[in-house]
């Protein structure tokens, strides 16, 4: 699986780099994100997803994007655990080539994944695969007006994470640990238009651990994301080039009572 997103992956990014005349603009921004995410456990092997995401630009000055998710999950066995649900995805104006104008964009999505995690010495690495089915608001009246249109796209995520212990063999309570993700992003079908290459995010920093149920990261984040329609005015395509802080506040409960 791993060998076909590479060379998806790689299609994709040549298609962006080669397809185009045009040299690209550039678009910098700061990005200060905080993310809340927490899994209720309700039985023995399922358990709900929680997730609300707070993203600005320049650092926490700019509303960028807002995210609000609940699904549901099955541990399948020790390594494998299947989830889907619904998000709720809202996006402002914001940046130097800005994809929306006036009032902010809503964005529902469907959400299906699959996760696998394993052990390599003391490092604990997970993939995740995940399949998402957008509905993107379309408003007419340059951004003023009511939502008249819904855009329907699909994409698909992989993402490779880590996690490795500095205080002993394991990652127990009341201990640092270093954690790391990259995550791709390919969209397709017929509404997609340029940006086959969605965005890639990769993310590094330092956690500790408080106890079974809590967790705070604080992370460097990278984020390169393609446009899908290219700048109005000139007609080269839109990059963002993002860099900034990423905290995660990672929050769990179980509501089994220990059965």
């Amino acid at each position: 699986m791993r060998k076909i997103l590479v060379v998806v992956g790689v299609f994709a990014l040549s298609k962006t780099s080669f397809g185009q005349a045009l040299p690209r603009l550039l678009d910098h921004n700061t990005l200060g994100w905080v993310v809340y995410s927490g899994d209720l456990q309700v039985r023995e092997k399922w358990f709900l997803h929680t997730e609300y995401q707070l993203r600005r630009v320049q650092l926490l000055a700019v509303q960028q994007q807002h995210l609000a998710r609940l699904g549901v999950g099955h541990q399948l066995t020790d390594r494998v655990t299947v989830s889907g649900g619904y998000t709720y995805f809202q996006t402002h104006e914001y940046g130097r080539y800005p994809t929306v104008t006036g009032r902010p964009q809503p964005e529902h999505r469907l959400y299906q994944d699959v996760t696998l995690t394993d052990e390599l010495g003391r490092l604990q690495l997970a993939q995740r695969l995940r399949l998402e089915q957008r509905w993107l608001g379309q408003r007419a009246e340059e951004g003023a007006g009511a939502v008249q249109d819904w855009d329907y796209q699909h994409r698909i995520r992989y993402q490779l994470s880590g996690s490795f212990p500095l205080q002993g063999p394991t990652i127990d309570n009341g201990e640092w640990y270093l954690n790391a993700f990259d995550e791709l992003f390919i969209s397709f079908g017929r509404n997609v238009g340029n940006n086959v290459f969605n965005q890639n995010r990769i993310s590094g920093g330092l956690g500790y651990r408080f106890s079974d149920h809590a967790k705070v990261e604080l992370n460097y984040l990278n984020q390169v994301t393609q446009h899908a329609d290219p700048d109005p005015a000139s007609g080269r395509p839109v990059f963002e080039i993002n860099n900034g802080v990423r905290l995660n506040i990672l929050y769990d409960l179980d509501f089994t009572g220990g059965e």
